[in-house]
């Protein structure tokens, strides 16, 4: 006994820092302790570019942004509003990184023409049948584990993936109620960790459905009026999601771009988000898709002028405009044609870093130009007064 004593007194001490992460380490059978001065897996590094300067400025405060990987994302909204039109643009621009993309469709909506189109690299673009919500998650899972690259993950859509038990029964809607959301949060419970640590992304499309409150139910009716809508598959996705967008798409007739001839090609896309972990919770910006002509594309270019005429470098008088930095006056309906210019893309990309990253970063000027808000009353219209506008 006295021995053993001895061996144990021996033994105490101080341990050093590494020693215990190694001991955690040990423990754990993989790296979980870290040094967040040498390492931090939860660390956004890298971002995927949504494929809309505005909106890759708006998502993180002080830096230009996008999609940030090793992190779960999410886009929402009504029918029709450009949530595959969107991720597509950012499937793109992972497949330039050199980030193979896996695309988990449960809609079978996917048009491989639309897909080159775009951009897309089909040899390199993974396209799989969401059969099942644990049928995703798993296969997710799995990849994670075989592979040491980085991927981007998307899922298109929630809403629309059946649970394993949905198959078995019959179509009545009680028969699995909270299932899905009950799946969902125990997977992301396994995948958030493992999404940090290999630097993966992954994307979730949601459908927004309107809330239909109880009868007599005063606080679900106030919730209604408060945000109209409601995303199923529980609260999970909304809790673990690091960026969550919200889209709508405007119906007045100012919002479409038509043709010489007056057909339908695009449509406006206004962005909201949401929910942000990098400081942006709030802010919103717009732009227009081109889906119906011989180019598919998110019109970029076209969409700056709005946040760089709010800039004190814009400087209009009459229907001319000069802009510090930039030799030439113009008008604003040659914006168009100026966007070739590469000395005025380079003047107006740093007007709109200095407008909507530095600005809003250092919180100088008027709060209302970065929120979608009503300077005389402070308050902010509904997403269904905003559609109809």
């Amino acid at each position: 006994m006295v021995k053993q004593t001895v061996k144990k007194e021996e033994k105490a001490g101080k341990m050093s820092f590494q020693d215990i992460q190694n001991l955690i380490n040990k423990k754990a059978g993989q790296e979980v302790s870290f040094s967040l001065k040498d390492k931090n897996p939860t660390d956004v590094k890298e971002w995927i570019s949504t494929g809309s300067e505005w909106l890759d400025n708006i998502i993180c405060k002080g830096k230009r942004g996008g999609i940030p990987i090793g992190k779960v994302s999410k886009i929402a909204g009504l029918s029709s509003t450009g949530k595959s039109y969107l991720a597509i643009q950012i499937a793109i621009n992972a497949q330039k990184m050199g980030i193979p993309v896996y695309y988990f469709d449960s809609e079978s909506a996917i048009d491989s023409q639309f897909l080159i189109d775009s951009g897309v690299d089909l040899d390199k673009f993974h396209y799989i049948q969401a059969i099942t919500v644990e049928f995703v998650l798993e296969t997710v899972e799995m990849l994670m584990a075989n592979s040491e690259e980085k991927m981007l993950f998307i899922w298109d859509s929630l809403a629309n993936t059946v649970c394993k038990a949905e198959l078995e029964l019959d179509f009545n809607p009680n028969a699995t109620v909270g299932l899905k959301a009950r799946i969902l949060s125990g997977a992301f419970k396994k995948l958030d960790i493992p999404l940090a640590n290999s630097q993966c992304t992954f994307l979730i499309l949601n459908q927004l459905k309107f809330k239909i409150p109880k009868a007599g139910d005063q606080n679900e009716k106030i919730q209604a009026m408060i945000d109209p809508y409601s995303e199923p598959g529980g609260l999970s996705p909304e809790y673990n999601a690091s960026l969550n967008l919200r889209l709508v798409n405007r119906k007045s007739k100012g919002s479409f771009v038509l043709d010489a001839n007056g057909f339908k090609i695009g449509s406006e896309v206004k962005v909201k988000i949401n929910k942000s972990r990098f400081g942006s919770d709030g802010r919103e910006c717009a732009f227009k898709i081109l889906w119906g002509a011989n180019q598919v594309k998110i019109m970029d270019e076209e969409s700056w002028v709005e946040p760089v005429s709010r800039s004190s470098k814009w400087h209009q008088a009459g229907a001319w405009v000069t802009l510090d930095g930039y030799s030439k006056k113009f008008t604003p309906g040659q914006w168009g044609e100026l966007i070739k210019d590469p000395e005025f893309i380079k003047v107006v990309k740093g007007i709109m870093h200095d407008e909507l990253v530095v600005k809003f970063d250092k919180r100088e000027g008027d709060a209302t130009k970065f929120y979608n808000v009503d300077p005389e009353t402070g308050e902010v219209p509904s997403e269904e007064e905003e559609a109809s506008e």
